[in-house]
């Protein structure tokens, strides 16, 4: 097929998703809110239309019960200099959140935020954590980069009481010389169903590991997205059910890059494609809106939708993001980035 072929077919397509929209009423509303803190955001939890979670930098942990109109500062005592690159919540008053470089911690809240309880700890120079994902309020997984030849995977299935190493055995899930994960988001993890998750990973390789038994044992995949440089691969996961999901990444030292930034699975991440259409630049966080039927992916150059599982996307804002979390069972989605930055997204 010539290539001006393939032009007359991409622009049809771009077209029709465009006259689509404006014969829907597409108007997404983006709400631009005060979050209180110049720190950088990446961890984010959406509970409902009302209640969310966000962490970052310097220990920051904030949390809104009234839809943004106001963040609280809930602070962990002695913790004021970890990166909280991922939280995990299940109401205004039960979160998680994970730390990312050395000393590593997990701290759990069951009262708003006022106390905090250590579940893990980790102080040893070469640990670092990329994110977690969670069934249910009990049970959970976390996942961070290779050490001693193995990805370091963390589980509970007694609400944080106790967290186990999974081992690994199998030449398949030995980790590539160079091969990491990416905490830009929280997301580079993700859990479903009852037992299915699913991590994914970047650097001299970008593959997708697979457990449909949560963590017993795994398959891995190639991912279509950009690989062989330590700024390249999946950086962000979301799955619309145990079979349809969506990768997202790229480089992020060349964030205007469309080349190899997204793809997409319909059979549960045995079988990966690229978008035909990739969205406008480097991506590191997506999230199902599922009211909306709509995949919305962030990144520091802007967003794009997709309403075709990420084979096709459209750019929908150009003000940078790190992370995106949506609420279950709505339209409603919180963003946040650099300096504080967080916004809400109605669709």
């Amino acid at each position: 097929m010539s290539s001006r072929t393939w032009v007359a077919i991409i622009f049809s397509v771009i077209i029709v998703g465009c006259n689509q929209n404006e014969r829907r009423g597409f108007y997404p509303d983006w709400e631009s809110q005060n979050s209180g803190t110049n720190a950088s955001l990446r961890g984010l939890s959406v509970v409902d239309g009302e209640v969310a979670w966000a962490s970052g930098q310097f220990g920051t942990i904030l949390r809104t019960t009234n839809g943004g109109q106001e963040w609280e500062r809930k602070s962990i005592p002695g913790i004021d200099s970890a990166d909280f690159r991922d939280i995990e919540a299940f109401s205004d008053e039960v979160a998680y959140v994970l730390s990312a470089g050395s000393p590593a911690y997990i701290f759990k809240t069951t009262d708003g935020g006022d106390n905090w309880v250590k579940q893990w700890e980790d102080t040893l120079p070469d640990i670092f954590m990329d994110g977690m994902a969670f069934w249910d309020e009990q049970r959970g997984m976390v996942m961070g980069d290779p050490r001693d030849n193995a990805f370091v995977l963390l589980k509970t299935s007694r609400g944080g009481e106790s967290w186990r190493q999974i081992t690994q055995s199998g030449r398949s899930l030995s980790p590539s010389s160079g091969e990491g994960g990416f905490a830009a988001s929280g997301n580079n993890i993700v859990a479903k169903g009852r037992e299915c998750v699913w991590f994914a990973t970047g650097g001299t390789t970008s593959r997708i590991f697979r457990s449909l038994d949560a963590g017993r044992t795994w398959e891995v995949n190639q991912s279509p997205l950009a690989q062989g440089n330590p700024s390249q691969g999946v950086f962000s996961l979301a799955f619309t059910d145990t079979l349809k999901g969506v990768a997202v990444g790229g480089d992020y030292r060349n964030p205007g890059s469309m080349m190899k930034n997204a793809g997409y699975t319909a059979n549960g991440g045995r079988t990966w494609y690229p978008a035909i259409i990739p969205p406008q630049g480097y991506r590191s966080g997506v999230a199902y809106l599922p009211t909306a039927d709509t995949y919305v992916a962030v990144g520091t150059t802007g967003s794009d939708y997709s309403t075709d599982l990420g084979g096709t996307w459209v750019a929908l804002d150009t003000i940078g993001y790190h992370s995106i979390q949506a609420a279950p069972s709505s339209s409603v989605a919180w963003v946040c980035g650099g300096d504080g930055k967080i916004a809400r997204l109605t669709w």
